[in-house]
């Protein structure tokens, strides 16, 4: 584990652990000598990290995004499919799956899923994937 993922594991036990900042700061000068993770060598980050989870901190695993939700139906929300799938075939797109074509719309919307989509913003996704292939498509 790296430097900054340890840091932030540290960080998520402050919060777990319902740790207050000067609770939090004597246990970092008791466990390593320092009050601060950043003054900390990997070794010190293991061992501060080992004395949390001996106060009760457990690393929680990751869920996977529930994959049972329904798809949208809507013929818009199939267009969106139906071009994406089309872009993949083609090798514009290396993940053809609907978590990616989910994650894509998420940072050109801000919607976590198809369904959320109002007519608009189904509109310009549909745009947008129209014009991403003109673009790659385009002789040079």
């Amino acid at each position: 584990m790296t430097k900054n993922q340890l840091i932030k594991l540290i960080h998520i036990a402050k919060r777990d652990l319902q740790l207050d900042d000067n609770t939090y700061r004597q246990l970092l000068i008791t466990v390593t000598g320092k009050a601060s993770t950043r003054d900390m060598t990997v070794p010190q980050l293991d061992t501060l990290l080992g004395a949390m989870k001996k106060r009760g901190f457990r690393i929680k695993t990751a869920k996977k995004a529930n994959s049972t939700r329904p798809l949208n139906d809507s013929p818009q929300s199939r267009k969106i499919r139906a071009l994406w799938l089309e872009m993949a075939d083609a090798g514009i797109i290396r993940d053809r799956s609907e978590a990616a074509l989910a994650r894509w719309v998420k940072r050109e919307t801000g919607v976590d899923s198809l369904q959320w989509l109002n007519s608009e913003q189904t509109s310009v996704i549909i745009e947008k994937l129209k014009q991403w292939q003109r673009r790659v498509r385009k002789p040079e």
